[in-house]
């Protein structure tokens, strides 16, 4: 039987198969410098410090919806009908919308005020959002790495040696690029070389930018200097305290307890005392304990004394170990004088 022969296979070239890889190939992978930036600016609403790395991320999530709705994008306004076009224009009666005020706009020195008590992470958030805001905060940034290098010579640690001199000139640099934290530090050194003047200088700088340390600070130094300024002591204190600053709650507390630069008043006292033993302050936690063991601004209660003072024992304060030590033998007492035996049983 005869077989026809196959034809062979035909190696004709199918350049219709090969066009789209060809033409994806062309395409290009990462934008040019040409094309719109990643980040748009946000609008100003007056947010604080604390919750910028949330309004970041909903700014970037806005971001990722806006360009998945570019498929649905409506035609420009010359192919849509007039009909269309009616039903997309916006009453005669409604107000204009108002224009949108751009994050980015802002002067400088207006966004490194915003910006001077923004922690490390925070100050790296915001330096992401936009051109304009990295360049702005550019001073904050080598301010920050300066702080990072004075608190080395400060301590002598991080491989460096300890070198006063030069952690003061380190906090110098960074207060002058603006940083309320390098503020602070170089006021401490300067309180501690007898240089309170100086130090004060640097701290009412802080404290006016808003920093809460510096609040404190100056609110406490305006109690040690001579002569002193109770009133003024007490303004810095309750504005610190109130940021949540718990150093300043409890000389706030000391304050309204002794009746330095205002009336007495151990409710109030107690309720500051109160709010920085929540926050973590181990003196606050011993006078907490004292309000409950007295009444003293608080009802007493023994046994919320107890549990205060065993708190600020276990975090190191000497009064309360050795307050609640003696608590402990003394019921430890009391309870081996119930249990043992009668005399003449």
């Amino acid at each position: 039987m005869l077989r026809t022969p196959i034809p062979p296979f035909s190696r004709k070239k199918s350049s219709s198969r090969h066009q789209p890889y060809a033409a994806a190939m062309k395409q290009r992978t990462w934008p040019h410098r040409s094309d719109n930036p990643r980040f748009s600016a946000l609008p100003f609403d007056g947010c604080g410090a604390d919750n910028l790395a949330a309004k970041l991320v909903r700014h970037h999530r806005t971001d990722r919806a806006s360009s998945s709705r570019h498929a649905s994008k409506p035609p420009p306004s010359g192919l849509r009908s007039p009909a269309s076009r009616r039903a997309l224009a916006p009453p005669s009666g409604s107000p204009e919308p108002a224009p949108s005020r751009d994050f980015a706009a802002l002067p400088y020195d207006v966004l490194a005020r915003i910006a001077v008590s923004f922690s490390q992470s925070n100050l790296r958030a915001a330096s992401l959002a936009c051109r304009s805001w990295s360049e702005a905060l550019r001073p904050l940034r080598e301010a920050m790495l300066l702080l990072h290098w004075g608190k080395r010579f400060k301590h002598g640690r991080g491989g460096a040696r300890a070198n006063p001199e030069k952690a003061l000139e380190s906090f110098l640099k960074g207060a002058v690029r603006g940083s309320t934290l390098a503020m602070v530090d170089a006021g401490l050194m300067y309180w501690e070389m007898g240089k309170k003047e100086a130090a004060v200088e640097l701290y009412r700088k802080a404290a006016s930018l808003g920093d809460p340390a510096g609040q404190c600070n100056l609110g406490i130094a305006c109690l040690q200097v001579e002569p002193s300024k109770p009133e003024e002591a007490i303004k810095w204190l309750q504005l610190a305290s109130t940021a949540g600053h718990v150093r300043a709650q409890y000389q706030l507390a000391l304050c309204l307890h002794r009746g330095c630069g205002l009336d007495s008043n151990l409710v109030e006292a107690a309720r500051w005392y109160l709010k920085a033993a929540e926050g973590g302050y181990v003196r606050a936690m011993y006078n907490v304990a004292l309000c409950y063991s007295f009444g003293e601004g608080l009802h007493r209660n023994r046994r919320q004394a107890r549990s205060w003072m065993k708190r600020a024992a276990d975090r190191g304060h000497s009064k309360a170990q050795f307050e609640h030590g003696l608590s402990l033998f003394s019921g430890l007492q009391r309870l081996m004088g119930t249990f043992s035996p009668s005399a003449g049983g």
